[in-house]
């Protein structure tokens, strides 16, 4: 098996979008809290899944950004600081998004 066929769900490996992801949430809102979860293996073979390993993903980010702000309005923000990543270039994303103190 050579390097592009490395799946990065069996071994333990962050791929190249995870890691796309993670650099521009936290360029975006300097996080005090973000873990991005792929949740692809979970969806091998369902639609969406492209068999690339990094098809979805859930977010789980909490930043003084989104102070005050509507959980849709957030998750908004997520997206756009994502540009073509979801819908796109990965299946499925969940987001959670969270201010300092807010349960999570």
């Amino acid at each position: 098996m050579d390097k592009s066929e490395v799946n990065p769900q069996e071994t333990g490996m962050r791929g190249t979008v995870q890691q796309e992801i993670e650099r521009l949430l936290r360029d975006a809102f300097a996080p005090t809290r973000l873990e991005i979860i792929n949740d692809s293996a979970a969806h091998h073979g369902h639609a969406g899944d492209d068999g690339s390993g990094e098809s979805h993903f859930t977010v789980m980010i909490e930043s003084m950004v989104f102070e005050g702000m509507s959980r849709l309005d957030r998750q908004r923000m997520v997206n756009k600081a994502l540009g073509d990543i979801p819908g796109d270039r990965v299946h499925a994303l969940s987001i959670r998004a969270f201010a300092p103190g807010e349960a999570g």
